[in-house]
């Protein structure tokens, strides 16, 4: 992993020679979304044409191959890089507003379009929608009465419409700590998927103390593994709490696996996530009248000492005993 983001970076420094650094978007560990409509006539006769260069110093460079998805906006850029570049020769594929009927509506199969995923497919094939021909001629009021915001946002995909731009960040509309693994096998036994929930309740608790934060809402995200999902007909469950605002390891753990032991019904599970939101500035430590205020703070205390032990010598120099035991994934992730 620390190869790959060690090219990752190297590919964005290459991407920086085409473009400014402020129009280069890392999407994910390894794409990234140019915008390049200001600069790539000092490169080429052609925007294929940079797209190949582009290809051809990354190849020289470092010796990798890249996939290059061309369009008049992220989407269908996003579109033509995993429908067609892929697969293609070249490994170059485009999209424009002018072939939007050739190169979208033409797509059969929901899934392979970015945004639409198993559930969502379903659910737009209970409205008769079973491509994106008929994605784009539905009623637009219509879909987002039925699935809300989101109907919206794929009327608009299945149009090759997005007027997002790499240059503005999209504003967050609130902000939240989190974590989330994919776990390396399927876990079935209860009490190794509690452990990691804890282990990686006990992270984010940490991680709301480093940025003096307070959660009042807490979420646990659970995904099955293929073959759960497919014998259930979801691919995990994702729910939430709201709760008074806290940082404190046991509170937020123990609110997870209630939240867990709630939701689960022996699926195995095959990746976890946690996240806090709602969060507010830790001014002070709420106290609770069914609790001895003396363990409340000795708590709150130890909390405090861990946290400066892991910052001084590292996680691994003091890690809970559960860790220890078959299925905690803590050691292993901290290294």
């Amino acid at each position: 992993m620390n190869l790959y983001i060690e090219r990752n970076l190297q590919i964005n420094q290459i991407f920086h020679q085409f473009t400014t650094e402020k129009e280069v978007w890392p999407y994910s560990i390894d794409e990234s979304i140019l915008d390049m409509t200001h600069s790539w006539r000092l490169f080429g006769q052609s925007v294929r044409e940079v797209a190949r260069l582009i290809q051809t110093t990354v190849r020289q460079k470092l010796g990798l191959y890249t996939t290059v998805g061309i369009g008049d906006n992220p989407t269908q850029a996003k579109l033509a890089l995993d429908v067609y570049a892929k697969h293609t020769a070249d490994f170059i594929g485009e999209i424009h507003y002018e072939t939007v009927p050739q190169k979208i509506w033409t797509i059969n199969d929901l899934t392979a379009v970015w945004g639409i995923g198993e559930r969502t497919a379903k659910r737009l094939n209970r409205l008769a929608i079973h491509n994106m021909y008929e994605l784009a001629h539905a009623n637009p009021y219509l879909l987002k009465q039925a699935m809300g915001l989101i109907g919206t946002q794929l009327f608009a995909t299945a149009w090759g419409i997005d007027r997002a731009q790499v240059t503005e960040p999209a504003k967050v509309k609130s902000a939240s700590l989190g974590n989330s693994q994919v776990l390396p096998r399927d876990y079935l036994n209860q009490a190794e998927i509690e452990t990691v929930i804890k282990e990686i309740g006990e992270q984010v608790a940490a991680r709301l103390r480093h940025h003096h934060k307070m959660a009042g809402c807490l979420s646990l995200s659970i995904g099955f593994s293929y073959a759960a999902a497919a014998a259930d007909g979801r691919g995990g469950f994702h729910q939430a709490l709201k709760i008074e605002p806290t940082n404190d390891n046991q509170v937020l753990t123990r609110q997870l696996l209630w939240l867990f032991r709630k939701n689960w019904d022996g699926q195995a599970v095959r990746n976890i996530g946690v996240y806090s939101s709602k969060l507010s500035a830790n001014t002070g430590q709420q106290l609770s009248l069914f609790e001895p205020a003396s363990t409340q703070i000795k708590a709150s205390r130890l909390n405090q000492v861990i946290d400066e032990i892991h910052r001084r010598f590292g996680f691994t120099k003091l890690v809970y005993a559960t860790s220890l035991l078959r299925g905690g994934t803590a050691i292993e992730r901290a290294s």
